[in-house]
């Protein structure tokens, strides 16, 4: 199954952030006492909240100037594993709640612990006419071993949203 849309994101070369930051030896030491004062359960916590999971959010929709709608779609890996390819395949309603198209959203490879912003235009699509789309399948799932994770990459699967279409499972 070939996609139909593949996220294009690049991102800048080279980006940097400063390489050390200059403390006295008084203000090193107490953060040093803060952290050994801090509970062990703190560790813990932050892992719980961290599922094994995928989590997908609709984050907007853009009309286009030549009348497509622009997706606006971020993707986050809670895998313990890093993904060759992860595409979903999903359901373009319309208001009327016929389902328009079938496209298939690739954000290619994505490591553990990674979130990639992800943008896919529908093409003759207008954002006003469009009503809910539903995360339909997994198109491909595939571990950096080859391993098939699709099961991964539906059953554990999030969804959020932040626009204006219904978005979900």
């Amino acid at each position: 199954m070939k996609p139909i849309l593949t996220a294009g994101a690049t991102f800048p070369a080279g980006a940097t952030l400063p390489h050390r930051l200059a403390v006295g030896p008084a203000v090193a030491l107490l953060a040093l006492l803060i952290g050994l004062a801090a509970p062990p359960l703190r560790a813990q916590e932050h892992e719980a909240q961290q599922p094994e999971a995928i989590t997908l959010e609709l984050n907007g929709a853009t009309p286009m100037p030549d009348g497509a709608c622009q997706l606006t779609l971020v993707v986050t890996n809670g895998l313990p594993a890093a993904l060759k390819r992860a595409a979903w395949q999903v359901a373009i309603f319309d208001k009327a709640g016929a389902v328009q198209s079938l496209p298939i959203l690739d954000f290619g490879a994505l490591l553990p612990g990674k979130t990639r912003v992800a943008q896919f235009a529908l093409p003759g699509r207008p954002c006003d006419q469009l009503g809910r789309i539903v995360v339909n399948d997994v198109a491909e799932c595939t571990a950096e071993d080859g391993a098939d994770q699709r099961a991964a990459c539906l059953g554990g699967l999030a969804t959020r949203n932040r626009s204006e279409i219904e978005f979900g499972l």
